[in-house]
């Protein structure tokens, strides 16, 4: 005769775990995070993380951002229009002072021309 072993379930990898969308950072902890990046002169960052607090584009969209789309010249626009890659949707979002001064330092530093992207690779930076 042979010798049957009953099948047991392996319990879920997600079982009791809270999954899905994450809540949205509190005020006091964007606060944290923009004092953290400013005290470090991270400028790179912080403009990133303004910016994408701005924006509230995806990752996708979001670094595929050029000056033009932000820019006219050498002045940072208060709004600004993208078409998202996913929906192909138009998503205008506004600019806010802070991130409009941090992005006029972030491009002045890289000497940053229409054409280019606004955040382009660290690796080519370190190098």
């Amino acid at each position: 005769m042979c010798n049957i072993i009953p099948y047991t379930p392996k319990p879920s990898w997600n079982k009791g775990k809270l999954v899905g969308q994450k809540l949205p950072l509190k005020l006091e902890e964007v606060w944290s995070i923009r004092t953290r990046l400013d005290i470090s002169n991270n400028l790179r960052e912080l403009t990133m993380f303004n910016l994408a607090l701005d924006c509230k584009l995806r990752a996708c969209d979001f670094i595929k951002l050029k000056v033009m789309d932000i820019a006219h010249g050498n002045n940072i626009q208060s709004r600004a229009m993208l078409i998202q890659q996913k929906t192909g949707t138009p998503v205008q979002f506004e600019i806010t002072k802070k991130t409009r001064a941090a992005l006029q330092k972030w491009s002045s530093l890289k000497s940053l021309r229409s054409g280019d992207y606004l955040f382009g690779s660290r690796v080519i930076d370190l190098v």
